[in-house]
Formats: structure tokens, C-alpha cells, sequence
């Protein structure tokens, strides 16, 4: 089997997304987008379009849990295979909204699965997360550590995993890989793209970077009292640009045979709210003020991954430190003080 040349990105447009629609287009894929926007935006994608230096194929307004509408994209697209990005994604509004983030993430899964079987399409890249594994209680992680959802979006991104994993038992003509990512963080080197979250932030990187730049007053720091060396949580920081490194070259090993495969992306390394804010402060050369506040609902103490199954079988290890996912979240921040906000739009090609 060779390797997919046309590929469907599911949330093209969002933080992973858009950076790994720049990583295939500048390895020769062709490149079709499909996004809602709700927790992204349209501009970002003349941005992607002017680092690649080539055009994405096409890009279609829509939710993916419109099964019609998908479906006229694989009608008008000869799919390859599809790299699946699109979910909601913030752990704390999960527990505030489950139902939504089930409907959307376990829905629109189930909703692209049946478009793709209408159309033959049966090669996945899924966007799943270390979030699975929860509280447990391990130092760090591989793939045998048994899930244990502690929030919503988690159990969303599980189930998920059984749906996927039953459906390549059941029917062999699928291959799935399931990437479960640490924490991505870091922009494109260019300062053009980068993560452009709500108002407020709900992840670390971009919220340091805000209040370094003075738009926030301070930053809060949810816990001070878990069982780690500072008290503050413990996650392990992958670059995004490794992050859709790996994106790339699951592409290629969808050829290594059916079935459902599951890897972690991480560095192997493990840092606390405040060893970022302590590096952020370093590369930024600006103070990074804080204040601790109680802990958030669904959050652990400590996720690091082990992730030697996919340097044994891919050869794929991050070349990035949190140094580099630093130095780049903030010359985003520099460049984008507002983030996308008054970018061209790049025009859709289905509103």
C-alpha cells in the first residue's frame, strides 16, 4: 500500500491543526480542511497558505457532526486517509459542559467514521490525549497504562479509542493510529502561527505568554498543594512542531498493516507550572507574575510520557526542548499581541 497523497485535516484551522496542515503541505501532501471555527479561526489559514508557500486544496465551513455536508467533501475529494483533529479540548469546560463535548467529540467521530466507510476511505490518524490515562499514579506513562478518565473531555477522547479500536476489529480493512500527545505547546518558528485560545486562556503556555507581555495582570496557578517537589502540576511539554512531525509520519506507517495502534508523543520530561514560568521568564526576559488558586476540577498531578514504542517502531524522538516551545510561544506573542484578530481571511470553499 503507498502512502496517502490526499489528505483530509478535521480542525485544520485550529493550534495542532494549522501547523500540521503547513508540515504536509511542505512534504507534497495535498491538503483538504474541513473546520466549524468554534474554537478557532478562518484567518489562520492565508497564514499556513504563505509559510508552506502552496495552497491548501480546499477548505469547507462545517461541522463534521453535519453528516451531509461531510459527506459532499468526500464526494467532491478523493480522500487517502484522514488526520482527525477536530474535538473541544479544554479539560476545565468539560466538567462544566459534558454533554457538549460528548456530542461533539464522541459525534463527530462516530459522524466522520460512517463518511469515510461510505466513501471507502478506511486510514485514520486520530488526535487522542495522555488526558486518558488521568491519576495513574505512575511516574510515567506508556501505552500499557490503563486508561482512567478523571474528566469529561478524557473520557470523550477513550471512548473514542474503543469505538475506533472495535471497529478495526470488526472490520480489517481499517487502520487506525491513535497519537495520545502530552502537552503541545510552542508556535511555528516563523511568529506566524501559534495558539490563539478564548478569552481567557485555559492552557498554560499561552496564558504565561500573555501576562509576560502585560496584557494579563498575573497568572493563576491552579494548585500549590499536589504531591510534587513545588507543590504545582507536573506535565510533560511537547513542541507542536514535533507534535505534527509525528502527525507526518504516522501518514507513512499507515501502510505497516490494519488495525488499531496506539502511541504516545511526549519528551519524556517533566515540568511544573512553575519551572515554565521560571523558563518562559528566562527566554522573555519579563517578569511572570502569579497567584496560586484552588485546584480545578479533572486536573492530575503528574503526566510524563514514556514514549519509547514509537522510537522503537517509527524511529520518531522530539529534536525540541521547553527552551525552544518557549522562545516560540513568545515571538508568537510579540507578533501577535492580539492573536489572529485582523488577519485576512482566506475564503472558504463551501460557507
Amino acid at each position: 500500500m503507498s502512502p496517502p497523497s490526499t489528505v483530509l485535516v478535521t480542525g485544520g484551522a485550529g493550534f495542532i491543526g494549522s501547523h500540521a496542515c503547513v508540515e504536509l503541505l511542505d512534504h507534497g501532501y495535498e491538503v483538504i480542511v474541513v473546520d466549524d471555527y468554534s474554537n478557532s479561526t478562518p484567518q489562520v489559514l492565508t497564514r499556513v497558505e504563505r509559510i508552506a508557500g502552496r495552497f491548501v486544496g480546499a477548505v469547507y465551513e462545517l461541522d463534521i457532526r453535519d453528516r451531509r455536508a461531510l459527506s459532499a467533501v468526500f464526494d467532491r475529494h478523493a480522500v487517502d486517509a484522514v488526520v482527525h483533529f477536530a474535538a473541544y479540548k479544554a479539560v476545565g469546560t468539560s466538567t462544566r459542559m459534558p454533554v457538549e463535548y460528548y456530542d461533539a467529540n464522541v459525534g463527530g467521530t462516530t459522524a466522520l467514521l460512517r463518511a469515510m466507510d461510505e466513501h471507502g476511505v478506511h486510514q485514520l490518524v486520530f488526535s487522542s490525549s495522555c488526558a486518558v490515562y488521568g491519576d495513574a499514579g505512575h511516574e510515567r506513562l506508556d501505552e500499557t497504562t490503563p486508561p482512567r478518565p478523571t474528566n469529561p473531555y478524557a473520557a470523550s477522547k477513550w471512548l473514542c479509542e474503543q469505538i475506533l479500536a472495535d471497529v478495526c476489529h470488526r472490520c480489517p480493512e481499517y487502520t487506525v493510529l491513535s497519537l495520545r500527545y502530552f502537552n503541545p505547546a510552542g508556535a511555528h518558528p516563523s511568529g506566524l502561527l501559534g495558539e490563539d485560545p478564548p478569552d481567557p486562556p485555559e492552557n498554560l503556555m499561552p496564558y504565561v505568554a500573555q501576562v509576560a507581555d502585560g496584557r494579563r495582570e498575573r497568572l493563576h496557578v491552579f494548585g500549590n498543594d499536589y504531591p510534587t517537589p513545588d507543590g504545582t502540576a507536573i506535565r510533560d511539554y511537547l513542541h507542536v512542531m514535533d507534535t505534527v512531525d509525528a502527525h507526518r509520519v504516522a501518514l507513512d506507517h499507515l501502510a505497516d498493516g490494519p488495525g488499531m495502534h496506539v502511541y504516545n508523543l511526549g519528551a519524556g520530561r517533566g515540568s511544573s507550572v512553575l519551572d515554565v514560568v521560571t523558563a518562559f521568564s528566562e527566554v522573555s526576559d519579563r517578569p511572570v507574575p502569579y497567584e496560586f488558586a484552588p485546584r480545578r476540577p479533572g486536573d492530575v498531578a503528574t503526566l510524563v510520557a514514556d514514549a519509547s514504542a514509537v522510537a522503537h517502531d517509527w524511529g520518531w524522538r522530539p529534536t525540541l526542548d521547553l527552551a525552544d516551545i518557549c522562545r516560540d510561544a513568545w515571538r508568537f506573542q510579540q507578533l501577535n499581541p492580539n492573536g489572529y484578530a485582523g488577519s485576512a481571511r482566506r475564503p472558504n470553499a463551501k460557507e
